[in-house]
């Protein structure tokens, strides 16, 4: 039975694709903590998510295996280095990918019973894998590629060429760190 009613919160997303995708476009587009994605193509960012929500079923079944996500989200960490973007910012937009898909079945009123209740907690356990997997594995892709730019222009050209301001593109956490201390 709670199968049968988390398919229907899967369900319930997938239908709503295009409004989730349409809020959480607005909303990493306005929020500090995502600059890049402010100036990048409503359309782009669009297909992205609304990819992730319009197949939420297929992303959290028990059938998708951790390799596809890999593929797809080390791609997408590889392209948001390449396009300019924090790792922090690539985070942050799958973090409201999740809050949206969260929002929504708050809003709906699908947990009034303990079955609801129950189904709402098996969907957030499968959720939270795929999320989790997607986050770290768009980190790998992005960390991957800083490591192959940094390897490609040297340490002498990679010093002389960095602004004072920009992070690295190898060590960049502890750049971040160095920043945030003083």
């Amino acid at each position: 039975m709670p199968e049968a009613i988390s398919a229907r919160l899967v369900d319930l997303i997938e239908r709503n694709a295009d409004r989730l995708t349409l809020a959480w476009v607005a909303d990493v587009k306005r929020r500090p903590e995502t600059p890049t994605y402010h100036g990048y193509p409503d359309d782009a960012l669009h297909r992205r998510v609304h990819d992730v929500y319009r197949r939420l079923g297929k992303w959290i079944s028990r059938e998708t295996t951790v390799e596809e996500i890999a593929r797809v989200y080390t791609a997408l960490g590889r392209q948001r280095f390449a396009e300019g973007f924090a790792p922090s910012e690539v985070l942050e937009a799958l973090i409201l990918t999740r809050r949206h898909l969260w929002l929504l079945v708050l809003k709906e009123g699908f947990l009034e019973t303990a079955l609801d209740l129950q189904a709402a907690l098996d969907l957030n356990a499968r959720a939270v894998l795929f999320f989790d997997r997607s986050m770290y594995y768009s980190a790998l892709g992005f960390e991957q590629a800083a490591a192959e730019a940094a390897a490609r222009q040297g340490p002498a050209q990679q010093s002389a060429q960095q602004a004072p301001d920009q992070p690295p593109a190898r060590g960049w956490f502890d750049w971040l760190q160095q920043r945030r201390s003083g």
